[in-house]
């Protein structure tokens, strides 16, 4: 039996629903970017002081990927509540975790107050925010692709994505503030828990926001037709279903973020510790040209999710793919050529192209899962993919810069990504335009559909 096409939300409605989802992944992608700016500034000396000093960014740095192995996990769990339970109120609880770790770091006390414990501490807590950013960002996309309707999605739907750079130009520029009116002394001492501290207010308008918005009518829908189904057979758990209905999609997603998700931690992670010893830029300088970068970032995102509205998902996520590999050996000679001009130009570009990827990527991902599947399948694609390129990049561009002293090695690292993009998205079907409570007899989403559904009559 065909399902109901869904209405979109009242024009006043859907505002409010991109409001909640984007202040919700600002203060979760500031809390996770902010412990990975200050891994490459401080952490090595707080946390790792007994060690060289690019050993300690690399040891700083093994506690930022562990975020990242915790995510999957994230992903896994939410993705099952959500599909279960509905998104609204995991997307809650992501909230409370991702805040109430970040502020317990600004609490920790450091290596010099209890030795070896200070670490471990440090890396516990990481993983309660890679846990709770696993869960976080399916969900704030599902909520605002299933409220909206097929012919505006991408443009709604990657406006959660401006999550991700407005919380890096939180982070950054609340760290670049600091380090401007703060001695070395002073920042090393105290001042790097205060933007860590700020996160306990941040969660609180967070939440607030968060939870006046109402469920996803798309998958109310479908949970009402689960229930009508109960009798009939067992409803299998929402993994199983995807990784037999969905594991060509999965490994789809997995290979479409490698490129993106190693370049954009390259561009603003690594750049931090590549500018500051490779190229002698200051610290101040290099976080200065990331906060421009983010703001770029921020701006160019919605474009780029309105353009894929118009010439698919997959056109545009493919170019800005292949432009991050052309742009990659230029961005590292910018970087060296050592002025303040050529570093914001180099990260600026970098975003914009990395942009091409990451706005059509929350409308992609959620078009190709069936409802009661989608934020585990959604979650699970994006995810796992980010332990073997996000969580090790910073890591690994730092260990290649440790042996060769050269740029080039990283260069064609993530050249090698950017291949593996091209072939995932390029073996993809295009999903522009595709109904999202459209699904078959097994649970599969039906092919792309030409016209915007409409609501049902009154």
């Amino acid at each position: 039996m065909a399902p109901e096409s869904t209405a979109p939300p009242p024009p006043a409605k859907l505002p409010r629903i991109v409001a909640a989802s984007l202040i919700g992944t600002t203060i979760e992608w500031y809390d996770f970017f902010l412990y990975g700016s200050a891994a490459a500034l401080v952490f090595n000396k707080l946390f790792f002081p007994d060690s060289d000093p690019l050993v300690g960014t690399l040891l700083a740095f093994v506690t930022y990927a562990a975020g990242f192995a915790a995510r999957p996990l994230g992903a896994l769990v939410f993705g099952h509540f959500g599909d279960r339970l509905g998104r609204k109120k995991l997307l809650v609880l992501s909230l409370l975790l991702m805040g109430s770790a970040t502020f317990a770091i600004g609490l920790l006390p450091t290596h010099a107050t209890i030795g070896t414990a200070a670490p471990v501490l440090l890396t516990v807590l990481r993983l309660v925010q890679g846990f709770a950013l696993g869960g976080e960002w399916g969900g704030a996309v599902l909520l605002v692709s299933e409220h909206g309707d097929a012919r505006r999605r991408g443009f709604w739907a990657s406006w959660p994505q401006t999550g991700a750079p407005a919380g890096q130009l939180l982070a950054t520029g609340v760290l670049s503030l600091l380090t401007a009116v703060l001695s070395d002394d002073a920042f090393v001492a105290w001042g790097w828990r205060i933007p860590f501290l700020l996160s306990g207010v941040l969660v609180v308008v967070g939440l607030w926001i968060r939870l006046s918005v109402d469920e996803s009518p798309v998958f109310k829908q479908a949970l009402a037709r689960a229930e009508a189904r109960r009798g009939e057979a067992p409803e299998k758990l929402p993994l199983v279903s995807v990784l037999r209905h969905h594991w060509r999609e999965v490994l789809i997603a997995m290979g479409a973020r490698m490129a993106e998700n190693i370049s954009y931690y390259v561009i603003t992670a690594f750049i931090l510790v590549y500018a500051t010893t490779a190229a002698d830029i200051s610290k101040q300088t290099a976080l200065n040209a990331v906060l421009i970068g983010s703001a770029v970032h921020f701006v160019v995102i919605p474009a780029w999710g309105a353009l894929s509205d118009r010439v698919g998902r997959r056109p545009v996520y493919l170019f800005g793919a292949a432009g991050m590999g052309l742009w990659i050996f230029p961005f590292f000679a910018l970087v060296d050529a050592g002025s303040f001009g050529s570093l914001v130009l180099a990260v600026s570009v970098g975003l914009i192209l990395n942009g091409a990827m990451y706005a059509p990527q929350a409308a992609f991902f959620a078009e190709m899962f069936a409802t009661r599947m989608r934020y585990s399948g959604a979650s699970i694609g994006a995810q796992f993919s980010s332990v073997a390129a996000g969580a090790p990049a910073p890591l690994i561009a730092t260990a290649l810069l440790a042996k060769y002293d050269s740029a080039t090695p990283i260069a064609l690292y993530v050249i090698a990504a950017v291949l593996l993009t091209l072939v995932a998205v390029g073996v993809a079907r295009e999903t522009r335009n595709r109904d999202l409570a459209d699904v078959t007899a097994d649970g599969t989403p039906s092919g792309p559909v030409d016209t915007v559904a409409k609501a049902p009559a009154p």
